[in-house]
C-alpha cells in the first residue's frame, strides 16, 4: 500500500487527534484546512544573459492569529502540497509551544548549487516583491524565515527589500526573522533549533517511569543517538546532546554515513567534511554508501534532522531506538508512526520538539517591534546588585570569593542569556503540556496525536473566542 502525500500524511494526523476533541465538524474544518496559497513565477536575467523562469509558493494556513508565520525553504522537492502541509504543520506548532502566530510555509523549486550568488540575490528579492504585492509579507501580515537551502544571507536580502518597498513602515525589520545581528537579528537564532530538540530530549528522558516503560534508566547521559542530516539542526542537536552527556555513535549525510560504536567526534567529522565536501574517508569509523541504512543502526536515541517522510512504513520495523526525536519537520509518515506505537518506540513529535527555532523568532520578532535589545536595559543593573550582595557575604564571612568568581556569580543577563533561558522554559512547558494530554488519554495514543490534540484545542479557543463559532 503506497503512502499518501505530505499534505495527506498531515491531515490524516489531524482527524486522528479530532476524533478525541468535542469540537464540532465544521471548526474542525475551518482549523484543517488551508486558508491561503499563492503560486507565483517570474523571470529573472542569469549571469550569462538567458533568461530563467521561477516558480515559488506561499501558503498562509491559519489566521486564527496575526502574523502567520513559517520559514522559506530551495529546493527542487518543493511543491504547492508540501508547502501547505508545512505550513498546516506551523500552525499546530505554534500552538504547542504557545507563540501567538498563525502557520505559514514557503518555497521555491530551485537548485540553488546551480545558481551564482547574485543570481540567488535576484531570485529572492523578486520573490519578496512578489510576496509584497499580494499581502503575504510584513510584519503583522505575513513573517517568512530561513529553511531547508536558506539561511540567515536570504532573510537580510529579503529585509532589505521589504523596508525599500514598505516606505516609512517604523516595524519593517519584523518582516521576517533569523537576520544577520547587525540586521536586527537576535544572538542564539543560529542554534535555537537543535537547542530546542536537546532541551526536549533531555526533558523527556528525565521522567524515570516513561523511561522505565522504554526500557531505559533515566537521564542522558550515557546514552546513544543517531543523527541524520548534518545542517544546522541536525548538527547543534548533536552538539548539545554530547555536551549533555550523550554518545554519538552514528551520523548520515546525503553522500553516506559514518558509524562507531564507542562514539564518534563531531567536530573532527565537521572539520572532514570542510575539508573534503564528504564523510568518506573519515578515520576510524565504518563508513556505509547507504546512509538511510544508518536509521536502523543500534541505538537509544534516533534523530532524524534533513527531510520528510524519511522513517515510513518500508522500514519502521527495522527501526532499533528506543527514542525517535524529530528535528526534521514531518520525518515519520502516519503508517510508520502506528508501527512505532505499537511497538513501544517513543516518537517525540516534531510538532513539539523542533519549534525551538520558531520560539526563537518569536523573541527576534518582539525584539524588532520593541527597538531594543534584549538584557540592554536591565544588565548592568543586575550586575550590580548581585556584586552588592556577594561583597555583603563576603564582609559577613571574611572570606574572598575571588574577582575571577565573584564576575561568574555577578554575571548579568545579556541577550543570548535570556533567549537560551526563555527557548528552555518555553520547550519543558510545551513537553509537559503534550505529555499531560498524552497521560489523560492513557497512553493509547501517540505523542504526535497528543500533541495535536492540545494543538487543535488551543486553535478552537482562539476562533471561538472571534465568535465565529459557537
Amino acid at each position: 500500500m503506497s503512502e499518501q502525500s505530505f499534505l495527506g500524511q498531515v491531515h490524516r494526523a489531524f482527524d486522528a487527534a479530532a476524533t478525541f476533541t468535542n469540537h464540532p465538524p465544521a471548526l474542525l474544518n475551518q482549523i484543517k484546512e488551508c486558508n491561503a496559497v499563492y503560486r507565483v513565477t517570474f523571470p529573472i536575467l542569469r549571469d550569462d544573459g538567458t533568461i530563467k523562469t521561477i516558480v515559488g509558493w506561499r501558503a498562509e494556513h491559519s489566521h486564527h492569529k496575526l502574523p502567520t508565520k513559517g520559514g522559506i525553504r530551495y529546493a527542487m522537492s518543493v511543491n504547492e502540497d508540501e508547502v501547505m502541509a508545512l505550513a498546516s504543520l506551523m500552525t499546530f506548532k505554534c500552538a504547542v509551544v504557545d507563540v501567538p502566530f498563525g502557520g505559514a510555509k514557503g518555497g521555491i523549486k530551485i537548485n540553488r548549487k546551480e545558481f551564482s550568488e547574485s543570481e540567488l540575490e535576484r531570485i529572492t528579492r523578486r520573490y519578496t516583491f512578489e510576496l509584497w504585492k499580494k499581502n503575504f509579507i510584513g510584519p503583522g501580515v505575513d513573517v517568512p524565515a530561513p529553511d531547508y537551502g536558506t539561511s540567515s544571507k536570504e532573510m537580510a536580502w529579503i529585509a532589505d527589500t521589504y523596508a525599500q518597498l514598505a516606505v516609512g513602515e517604523l516595524n519593517a525589520l519584523g518582516c521576517v526573522t533569523a537576520k544577520p545581528i547587525a540586521q536586527g537579528g537576535i544572538r542564539g537564532r543560529t542554534e535555537a533549533t537543535g537547542r530546542g530538540v536537546y532541551f526536549g530530549v533531555r526533558e523527556a528522558c528525565d521522567n524515570v517511569e516513561d523511561m522505565k516503560a522504554i526500557g531505559l534508566t533515566p537521564g542522558l547521559q550515557g546514552k546513544r543517538f543517531i543523527v541524520q542530516g548534518l545542517g544546522n539542526v541536525g548538527y547543534h542537536a548533536a552538539k548539545f546532546l554530547s555536551e549533555g552527556g550523550g554518545v554519538l555513535v552514528a551520523v548520515a549525510e546525503a553522500d553516506g554515513a559514518l558509524h562507531h560504536d564507542k562514539g564518534l567526534d563531531l567536530q573532527a567529522i565537521m572539520a572532514h567534511r570542510r575539508d573534503f565536501g564528504t564523510l568518506k574517508g573519515f578515520p576510524g569509523a565504518a563508513y556505509l554508501a547507504d546512509s538511510r541504512a544508518a536509521l536502523e543502526l543500534p541505538c537509544d536515541i534516533l534523530v532524524p534532522a534533513a527531510l520528510e517522510g524519511q522513517i515510513t512504513a518500508e522500514n519502521a520495523s527495522r527501526i532499533q531506538a528506543k527514542i525517535i526525536a524529530e528535528g526534521a519537520n514531518g520525518p515519520t509518515t502516519f503508517q510508520a508512526d502506528s508501527i512505532l506505537h505499537a511497538r513501544g518506540v517513543m516518537v517525540l513529535a516534531d510538532l513539539f520538539l523542533n519549534a525551538g527555532g520558531v520560539t526563537v523568532s518569536y523573541f527576534e520578532w518582539l525584539k524588532n517591534l520593541s527597538h531594543v535589545r534584549f538584557g540592554r536595559m536591565e544588565k548592568r543593573f543586575e550586575e550590580t546588585a548581585f556584586t552588592n550582595v556577594l561583597k555583603a557575604v563576603e564582609d559577613l564571612t571574611g572570606k574572598s570569593l575571588g574577582a575571577e568568581r565573584m564576575a561568574k556569580l555577578s554575571h548579568g543577563a545579556d541577550e543570548e542569556d535570556l533567549v537560551n533561558s526563555g527557548l528552555e522554559d518555553t520547550m519543558i512547558s510545551a513537553w509537559h503540556q503534550v505529555r499531560e494530554t498524552w497521560l489523560r488519554h492513557d497512553r493509547k495514543t501517540d505523542i504526535r496525536t497528543a500533541a495535536f490534540i492540545s494543538s487543535i484545542n488551543k486553535v478552537a479557543v482562539s476562533y471561538q473566542d472571534l465568535g465565529i463559532f459557537p
